[in-house]
């Protein structure tokens, strides 16, 4: 699946970049000679969206951009074209965070500018397993749901508010961007779960909350400063 991926990025810095050779690997000092480096940084788990199906697996990889050509100029004029077709693509999501200097060292490479690039990769669960999983045993125990929600750059938000309308149940995050209800009803009855933060308003079905990993991990789209 995650060459699947590569395949697609590739191709998808082909057409912004259309001269510029494109490597999958460490951006040490000869990639600087070969283009677009296209680096699988980590693996981290997906956003809650409502348009995923439930019994739908997923996770996001993570990228780390750099970009070398013949002259400097040339080589910023590229990044910031990626940079703005990463932004305006709804499948890409975009960190512009500083890259740590540890991180530089460890790949023996020197501090360059570059931006992550996260995409999501799904896979569907066969029919028979999903409902295999919803027959086996008696009626699930009243259990916790734990989340965390961030913002850009997966930022912890303090202070939002979390709620569960149906239970008549709310909390706040923590200055972690944390959440808990102690003991819920089996996530499919649970109804929508609501997060307001900055402004910005989120809903997170009740069949997304019943195939989100534990904890939840909640995107909020607020705007940074």
């Amino acid at each position: 699946m995650i060459d699947e991926v590569d395949q697609r990025m590739k191709a998808w810095v082909g057409r912004i970049a259309t001269e510029a050779p494109v490597y999958l690997g460490v951006p040490d000092r000869d990639s600087l000679e070969r283009g677009v480096c296209l680096y699988l940084l980590e693996l981290g788990p997906a956003p809650l969206t409502r348009t995923v199906a439930r019994g739908t697996l997923q996770f996001t990889v993570c990228y780390l951009v750099t970009v070398g050509a013949d002259t400097p100029e040339r080589a910023h004029r590229l990044l910031g074209d990626l940079v703005f077709a990463a932004m305006g693509d709804k499948e890409l999501e975009v960190d512009l965070s500083p890259v740590p200097a540890a991180l530089w060292a460890g790949l023996r490479s020197v501090p360059r500018p570059a931006f992550r690039l996260r995409v999501q990769v799904r896979k569907e669960r066969p029919l028979a397993e999903v409902r295999c999983l919803s027959l086996v045993g008696s009626a699930p125990a009243p259990g916790p749901l734990l989340g965390r929600v961030v913002g850009p750059g997966d930022v912890p938000i303090r202070g939002a508010w979390v709620a569960l309308p149906s239970l008549h149940l709310s909390t706040r995050t923590d200055a972690e961007g944390l959440f808990q209800f102690p003991s819920v009803s089996p996530m499919e009855s649970l109804g929508r779960l609501e997060v307001r933060a900055e402004g910005e308003m989120l809903a997170v079905e009740s069949e997304v909350l019943a195939s989100g990993a534990m904890p939840l991990v909640i995107r909020m789209p607020v705007k940074e400063d």
